[in-house]
């Protein structure tokens, strides 16, 4: 059975309303929403930047655009508002230890994440991209937004550099990596 969230005033205790105040339950409701999990990668010319992200969506076929949200006072989100072109590999169950790496804060580059795990560079993007993950895509960033706490980035699909047969994605629910079976 569901419990009501909501209150009647349509304000939760203690919050006042204003932009930015609590909204009670808020991360439970949003951890309920299971979400496929990506890498995304970046080369700056000096280093390999990469990042797990679950926020990741399509956004239209023509033309091709996805979405990415990162944390906007993260890394990655300032190398994202200065260099366009980076990779986007979305991952197979099997490699929640991938993901895992990349999650972790202050971790160090790409190239050392990737260490012992077959991977190659894009083509157009430059970024690293692990092999084996569900599929792969190389991105130029269109447009740049800030939202709230995160940076949305929209970005036209330059290139797919590989889509697997497999059907295994990695999913995040509940601050967890479920398996589907």
């Amino acid at each position: 059975m569901t419990q009501p969230l909501a209150h009647p005033t349509g304000v939760p205790p203690g919050d006042s309303g204003s932009p930015g105040g609590r909204v009670a339950g808020l991360g439970e409701a949003l951890a309920s929403f299971a979400t496929g999990v990506t890498l995304v990668m970046v080369a700056d010319g000096r280093d390999d930047i990469g990042t797990t992200v679950s926020a990741f969506c399509p956004v239209s076929w023509s033309p091709p655009l996805v979405l990415v949200s990162l944390i906007a006072d993260s890394y990655p989100a300032e190398v994202l508002s200065r260099v366009d072109r980076f990779a986007v590999t979305i991952l197979r169950a099997g490699q929640r230890i991938l993901a895992g790496r990349f999650a972790v804060a202050g971790r160090p580059g790409a190239r050392l994440l990737l260490e012992g795990t077959p991977h190659t560079r894009g083509e157009i993007s430059g970024a690293l991209i692990p092999d084996d993950g569900l599929a792969a895509l190389e991105c130029a960033a269109v447009q740049r937004q800030p939202a709230g706490d995160h940076l949305l980035v929209i970005a036209s699909v330059l290139n797919v550099s590989y889509v697997s047969d497999a059907l295994d994605p990695l999913l995040r629910f509940a601050g967890r990596y479920p398996s589907l079976g």
